[in-house]
């Protein structure tokens, strides 16, 4: 059997889920592809150096907010700003969620705004329930390691050209030195 690709996933933002930081270990099949996903779930408990830390480590990140607080809603912004400044200059591969969707009658956030903010951020929403499991959060996470791995394949290729590009730079001086 192939061996797995390896993709390291956090999430970061203040959903009211986990009580303190954890990781977590999970294999998937992802279209056909066996997956090893290490999962640093931060539970917003990190201070701005484990947070720095913890972007560097990551290569996908899903940010989380809580649809029934507001001032959740509103730290996505600022955090992905941060993310952005860490990851750079790459384009960081993130996916917005918006949890606890199982207490739409306390819900200060709406929908259509989570869905704003994706399109703001360019990347994909969602709207789950870690409590009830509503919103396949599996798909979050399957989604996400897709996005990672396409990110892969173009930064890859994007290497090899520059790589050849400098081969090809250094022959030509070489060239150049040697007819003078």
């Amino acid at each position: 059997m192939a061996k797995s690709a390896e993709v390291k996933l956090a999430v970061f933002g203040r959903a009211g889920v986990g009580k303190s930081e954890s990781t977590y270990r999970h294999q998937a099949t992802i279209d056909d592809e066996a997956v090893s996903m290490e999962i640093l779930d931060t539970a917003g408990q990190e201070d701005a150096i484990q947070r720095e830390g913890h972007m560097r480590w990551g290569e996908g990140f899903v940010l989380v907010y809580d649809i029934t607080d507001r001032g959740s809603f509103e730290e996505v912004l600022p955090l992905k700003t941060i993310l952005d400044e860490v990851k750079k200059p790459k384009n960081v591969t993130l996916i917005l969620v918006g949890n606890k969707a199982d207490l739409d009658h306390s819900r200060q956030v709406s929908t259509e705004e989570g869905e704003r903010l994706a399109s703001e951020l360019a990347c994909a929403f969602y709207e789950c329930s870690a409590c009830t499991g509503e919103g396949n959060i599996t798909e979050i996470f399957h989604e996400l390691c897709r996005e990672v791995r396409r990110r892969r394949v173009v930064q890859g290729k994007t290497r090899r050209r520059s790589s050849t590009t400098h081969v090809k730079q250094a022959i030509n001086k070489m060239l150049t030195k040697i007819s003078s």
